[in-house]
């Protein structure tokens, strides 16, 4: 059902899965809510590893339980150095009992994940689907005016913009975007395995990019692989044969023979941060606000915590009778995500670059630090507590 006669406290542009947890916890949060997205199959086999405070954002929003039987645990995490350069780093293995924890998270399919969040978002009545895309957005002095592809009209207090990369309430905003393409792309599908994983996730650090397998249920890991364009077409381009062999040989055999499954997906990577995550009644989410590279798993855990905190704070001013879109809710969003998308962009570069980088003064660096992160108990398990839920979330 759509309804444009409402004024909205808040729209969601975008209906990933950032944009759909944005849009739930809204209409939890007491807010009148529209979300303005297209219905389409979710069609690749990409999964997505959500650590601890995405998964009680989730349970919170009803959505974990309706999707956790599709998901494998996370309970131990290794680093490899796996460069072949003179210095090389010792492994580093992270396991989540040493800081009290059963798991760090789990590895979910994105299918499933959008079915679970779909079917939640489909039970507020105050959370009111435009099954249409964006098209223009006004943005005037007392809310925001969207016009979609099919001409509807809608207006809103407050409008998220979680229509990724190329956002288009980032560009209503004026707010402009530095971006850095990275000479890597990433491969990404799934294998089957004849070995188990013992729900261990693995880390090869090779001198063009993390190659990472990723638990899921079964003898089944998902395979994010990076390399440079030319390597990432080639491998794509590869037989299942071929490509099951090479992926093998890249894990060290570590889980015996492997079988690729079919559906295989190539993705430039690059760095983008926008100026601001807030302004003029836009608040940006997801991939609106931060482009990084698949290291560390942060992408749509970043994600998650901008629809949590946006959701906080516009939820707070409708309760309190004070418009959602003012320029001080916006700015104390700005001032909550900052730190947190800022220090994970840059340790995310820096470790990408470590690895890029054949200097060979900096490698027995990158080797003494990982040695250190490794030996080093309550710097370790910092490190674990951090990669999970910054300190100042806690």
């Amino acid at each position: 059902m759509t309804d444009a006669s409402t004024l909205h406290d808040t729209a969601v542009i975008g209906g990933g899965p950032a944009g759909l947890a944005a849009a739930i916890a809204l209409a939890q949060a007491g807010a009148r809510t529209a979300l303005v997205a297209r219905r389409v199959p979710y069609a690749d086999n990409r999964t997505t590893a959500l650590l601890g405070a995405s998964v009680d954002l989730l349970e919170s929003l009803d959505v974990w339980s309706r999707c956790k039987d599709k998901a494998a645990a996370l309970e131990v995490m290794r680093l490899v150095d796996d460069t072949g350069r003179l210095f090389r780093a010792p492994e580093v293995r992270f396991s989540c009992h040493e800081i009290g924890l059963d798991t760090f998270g789990y590895n979910i399919d994105n299918r499933s994940l959008m079915l679970a969040l779909e079917e939640r978002a489909a039970e507020f009545p105050q959370l009111v689907r435009f099954d249409d895309e964006a098209e223009s957005i006004l943005i005037e002095a007392g809310d925001v005016a969207i016009r979609t592809a099919s001409a509807q009209f809608l207006s809103a207090r407050l409008v998220v913009g979680a229509d990724g990369r190329h956002s288009l309430c980032r560009e209503a905003a004026g707010i402009a975007v530095t971006r850095r393409e990275l000479t890597q792309t990433a491969l990404t599908f799934n294998v089957g395995h004849a070995r188990p994983h013992r729900n261990v996730s693995t880390e090869f650090h090779t001198p063009h990019g993390p190659c990472v397998f990723v638990p899921l249920p079964g003898d089944r890991s998902s395979i994010v692989w990076v390399a440079a364009p030319a390597e990432a077409e080639r491998l794509r381009g590869l037989s299942d044969e071929e490509l099951s062999a090479a992926i093998e040989k890249q894990s060290h055999s570590i889980l015996g023979r492997m079988t690729v499954e079919p559906g295989r997906n190539l993705f430039p990577l690059a760095i983008e941060r926008p100026k601001s995550f807030g302004r003029d009644r836009v608040a940006l989410v997801g991939e609106a606000a931060h482009v990084v590279p698949p290291i560390g798993a942060q992408g749509l855990n970043l994600g998650l915590r901008d629809a949590a905190d946006i959701a906080r704070l516009a939820g707070e001013a409708v309760t309190a009778g004070r418009d959602p879109g003012a320029s001080d809710v916006l700015k104390r969003y700005d001032r909550a995500r900052r730190p947190d998308i800022l220090s994970r962009t840059f340790a995310i570069d820096i470790a990408n670059r470590s690895l890029l980088n054949d200097f060979l003064p900096l490698q027995p660096v990158r080797a003494v630090g990982m040695h250190l992160l490794g030996a080093i108990g309550p710097l370790r398990r910092f490190a674990m507590r951090e990669g999970l839920t910054p300190t100042w979330r806690r």
